[in-house]
């Protein structure tokens, strides 16, 4: 773990000890916008801590405040097909593990095998496939690194999602997620072969960053913005442009929804 940085946490907010680390994707980044009592603290300030190379990902942790909970927002993630590797977020977890916090909620943008699940949709991860079967994990030693994946998305955490999710109007529906390693988008013939083997959405993140919260004993829930429908599901073409521009139509609502619920997450 990365002394330093925890170090440059506690200088720029002392006393502060969070108890829900959230990572925010492609049109999530409205959260930060709702956070009480906020404190920014550039990425290039903390030891360990990746550099984002994607559009539509910040470099930034907020801490401060999100209703009932002290928070410590990750605003950007770095992905696998940035550098090859695919423990970029172990640092930045391990930190905020050993700052207090005991949750980690996840969002990205995907696209739907769901004619059910359009665009603008919210879905809640209840499994993951790990097409690439890469581990943020290899090269640890330890019987710690193999990590029990049975409800590696909390189902209480999930349950409750649910629920708050309609006292804002939205409909939350529950999923697996399939993630692709990237870049480039998936084939018809992917997309095809995805549903065939039960994913509900696919996209490029999250997995590694669920791998690693379990290592680290964090309970997670995750949640998709869906932008678009997977390769060969409609006439829209697939682009990173044509993704940012569905999250950001789709992405205040999201926020709202996502603020409701960790702020009323109850963790005991």
């Amino acid at each position: 773990m990365t002394q330093s940085a925890r170090d440059a946490i506690a200088a720029r907010a002392p006393g502060l000890v969070p108890r829900i680390a959230v990572v925010l994707g492609s049109g999530w980044g409205g959260l930060t916008a709702l956070m009480q009592d906020p404190v920014r603290i550039a990425y290039a300030d903390l030891q360990g801590f990746p550099k984002p190379g994607v559009a539509g990902h910040g470099g930034d942790l907020w801490l401060g405040r999100i209703g009932a909970h002290t928070v410590a927002v990750l605003s950007g993630r770095q992905h696998g097909y940035e550098t090859g590797a695919v423990d970029g977020m172990h640092v930045p977890l391990q930190v905020l593990q050993a700052l207090g916090c005991q949750v980690l909620v996840q969002t990205n943008a995907a696209g739907s095998l769901r004619r059910s699940l359009p665009p603008g949709s919210l879905m809640a991860l209840g499994d993951h496939i790990n097409l690439p079967q890469r581990s943020p994990l290899v090269g640890l030693g330890g019987a710690e690194r193999f990590v029990d994946m049975v409800n590696a998305y909390d189902p209480a955490l999930r349950a409750q999602a649910v629920v708050l999710a309609a006292e804002q109007g939205v409909s939350l529906a529950t999923g697996v997620y399939a993630w692709a390693f990237g870049p480039q988008f998936e084939t018809p013939a992917e997309i095809r072969m995805l549903a065939q083997l039960g994913a509900d959405a696919v996209g490029m993140s999250t997995v590694p960053e669920t791998i690693l919260a379990r290592y680290l004993a964090l309970r997670v829930l995750a949640l998709s913005l869906i932008t678009n429908m997977g390769a060969g599901l409609s006439g829209e073409r697939l682009s990173h442009a044509h993704t940012l521009s569905q999250a950001a139509a789709a992405g205040v609502q999201a926020s709202a929804v996502l603020a409701h619920v960790i702020g009323n997450l109850k963790l005991d």
